[in-house]
């Protein structure tokens, strides 16, 4: 099969990623044999690409936001039939045993492992994953209309809950990609007032179409104090920014896996009052199957810009630089 392939980590411009030949995967006993339709493009990908993430897998293929059909299983697999349509995630497995686990937080399994990091994902015409770990996807939406729910999503709505933000509170997202628009969907659905703050004028002018009360440059104060904020941009520097915006009492949630070094914080006008700082780490699977019953609910939809499978790397290019509001999805073009 056609794959995109990390040689070597390092800047996307300068083709880190190559398009190889790889053996179509031989799912496990527990596993399912999926053929892509669509991969959404997630910034973690670039992450992998770029070398922000530790290397886990020589060569992996990227792509954790997977639409495909199941086209074989293993031995071990029932409740599954060829051609049902899946959806593959970021969390692939959890060990199910461990004290993490076993009180309901198993995204922070220390053994846990993750689609197009530790195994390949859907930057490919096939990838596997284990059944238990997969989500069945409901019609009513187009495989790539789902693609950005099953990362962006999800991760979205964890970092939401992970927000505290109060019944009809006033909430703040920093940055306005694949993640913050769906989160935003989901905030103003329930009541809450949204204020977005990002570098982007497209990214803006989506955000204000949405239903946000405001939208601006990232380093601006909100017009007024927030119950709570979430940052997506992996800047560091929007850390004390963020804080400096909130209201007593407020929450601000790091939703991205990589971040780049915060600067000092002041404890009077950035940490004072009883303001918290959450981080977000993965997601349940709980989350995900909540989630996607809300999306269902209030009709979040993703913004998406497609391309090829074939120009996945031209994707990656596009999201560095911010040349797209949304999400891209690749469509597969090869099979």
């Amino acid at each position: 099969m056609h794959a995109w392939s990390v040689v070597e980590p390092g800047p996307v411009e300068e083709g880190p990623l190559r398009f190889v030949a790889k053996p179509v995967p031989v799912p496990g006993d527990e596993e399912l044999l999926v053929r892509v339709r669509a991969c959404g493009v997630c910034r973690t990908d670039l992450h992998v690409t770029e070398g922000d993430l530790e290397v886990r897998r020589v060569g992996v293929t990227p792509g954790h936001e997977v639409v495909g059909v199941v086209a074989g299983f293993g031995a071990g697999v029932s409740g599954f039939e060829a051609g049902e349509r899946v959806g593959v995630a970021w969390l692939r497995w959890t060990d199910g045993t461990c004290a993490y686990c076993a009180r309901g937080s198993e995204n922070l399994c220390p053994g846990s492992r993750y689609t197009g990091w530790d195994a390949d994902g859907g930057y490919a015409e096939y990838t596997t994953v284990p059944a238990a770990f997969a989500y069945r996807l409901p019609g009513g939406l187009d495989d790539v209309a789902f693609a950005p729910l099953l990362c962006a999503g999800i991760i979205g709505y964890r970092a939401l809950r992970r927000a505290a933000l109060p019944p009809g509170g006033r909430l703040g997202l920093y940055g306005f990609g694949g993640s913050a628009h769906l989160c935003a969907q989901v905030a103003l659905a329930e009541g809450a007032t949204v204020h977005v703050l990002t570098r982007g004028a497209a990214a803006r002018r989506l955000a204000l179409d949405l239903g946000a009360a405001s939208a601006r440059d990232a380093y601006d104060l909100p017009p007024e104090p927030l119950d709570s904020a979430i940052l997506f941009a992996p800047v560091g520097d929007l850390v004390p920014v963020a804080l400096r915006a909130l209201d007593r009492g407020g929450t601000l949630a790091i939703a991205g896996i990589h971040l780049s070094d915060t600067p000092p914080l002041r404890y009077e006008s950035e940490l004072f009052y009883e303001k918290q700082v959450r981080s977000v780490t993965s997601n349940t699977r709980a989350d995900g199957r909540e989630f996607l019953t809300l999306a269902a609910r209030h009709g979040v939809l993703a913004t998406t810009h497609t391309y090829p499978l074939s120009r996945a790397d031209e994707a990656l290019r596009d999201l560095k630089a911010g040349r797209f509001d949304g999400a891209a999805v690749l469509v597969n073009d090869l099979s």
